[in-house]
């Protein structure tokens, strides 16, 4: 469908009712926007803000008729909503980004392969179709074997040290197609989100640091501690990247830095963890441009007033030595750079996102140190 600014107070189309959808349901409200959310739990979190929460399959078909003649643009939030349900709701409405987008980013293979093809800077790697794929090598080893579908959070991924660990693994995911990443020797991890309009411009965030525990993020700083070489180049690769793409959305772009070098880990086709920053601490947050780009407004600046140390709040948080209990948030909310996110999920358990928090503050020195001491409060762990 082509594109002519769509103007408040109309009706927006959300795919996934997860803390991601929350945010932009809140982001359209501010705008004037309706949102209309598809998600099959009936406590989603976008859900229950929504003004209409379609409590339903991604793919059923009168839950997709039915935003298909009720929105005037749609987006997802979930990058494993089948593609094919985008395909069938752009046949009829504004749909960002598009499903041939989504469907690269939904599958590992495909996903490494278009680095590759696009001439982007990617680590060493070999699609495993069967077992006989998998490499004899040393040199490809110590490695990490992921699914090609639906693994997200560290989850579906296995480290492994030799074939024969390789070849467990893989029966171990039933052999289902995967892809065998070399393990790099990180100096850091960084990330870019950036917005893309259809007609090309491109807004793009300053570049965050991030560390994971377990797979899952767990902070992210912003600006990032390395080089202006390195933080520049973060943009211009995921700039291009978008563009080769014909990228158009909210895309994250997650980095290896690798003896000065920049790797392309992956891409998520929406806002991202790392992005949750934006929130607090820029002039215009991921989720608002998210609605900008759907609706055919112009991208808000993306600029950066305040340094931000994100944090994010998982359910381990409430299984505090071997009980569950509330986390002392009357602590975190003394400290008043502080600013909390919760998502209003029903039930916490370990390694679930249930929330974030962001400090913000003129020096990152005195912002990390607050951080530090809220995670503590919060039982979250060493930082």
């Amino acid at each position: 469908m082509s594109q002519s600014v769509i103007q408040p107070p109309a009706m927006l189309g959300m795919l996934g009712g997860g803390q991601l959808g929350r945010f932009f349901v809140i982001a359209a409200h501010e705008m004037g926007y309706k949102v209309t959310v598809l998600d099959p739990d009936p406590h989603s979190p976008a859900g229950q803000i929504a003004d209409v929460h379609l409590c339903a399959a991604f793919d059923d078909a009168a839950s997709l008729e039915q935003m298909a003649a009720s929105c005037q643009a749609i987006s997802t939030e979930f990058e494993n909503v089948p593609a094919e349900s985008l395909a069938r709701l752009a046949q009829s409405t504004v749909v960002h980004p598009a499903a041939e987008a989504v469907a690269i980013a939904q599958h590992r293979i495909k996903e490494k392969t278009f680095f590759k093809e696009a001439g982007l800077p990617v680590g060493p790697f070999v699609p495993i179709y069967q077992a006989a794929d998998l490499p004899d090598s040393p040199d490809m080893y110590p490695a990490v074997l992921k699914v090609a579908r639906f693994g997200y959070d560290g989850k579906g991924q296995a480290r492994v040290a030799n074939r024969a660990e390789a070849l467990l693994a893989f029966q171990g995911f039933q052999q289902e197609a995967c892809v065998l990443e070399k393990m790099l020797d990180l100096d850091l991890e960084v990330s870019v989100v950036l917005a893309r309009d259809a007609q090309g411009h491109i807004e793009a965030f300053p570049t965050a640091e991030n560390s994971h525990l377990n797979g899952i993020l767990d902070v992210s700083i912003v600006p990032a501690r390395c080089s202006e070489v390195i933080k520049a180049n973060a943009q211009v690769l995921a700039k291009k990247l978008a563009t080769q793409l014909n990228y158009v959305g909210v895309l994250g772009v997650e980095f290896f830095v690798v003896g000065h070098q920049l790797l392309i880990n992956e891409i998520a086709p929406r806002p991202h963890n790392s992005g949750h920053y934006t929130i607090d601490a820029c002039i215009t947050n991921q989720f608002e441009q998210q609605v900008r780009v759907i609706t055919g407004q112009a991208l808000g600046s993306p600029k950066l007033h305040s340094q931000a140390v994100m944090v994010n709040i998982l359910g381990d948080s409430w299984l505090y030595r071997g009980e569950q209990v509330e986390p002392a948030w009357h602590q975190a909310f003394a400290h008043g750079q502080l600013k909390m996110h919760l998502y209003g999920k029903q039930s916490p358990r370990k390694g679930r996102k249930m929330g974030h928090f962001t400090v913000i503050g003129e020096q990152l020195d005195s912002v990390l140190n607050i951080a530090k001491v809220a995670r503590s409060e919060l039982h979250i762990g060493e930082m």
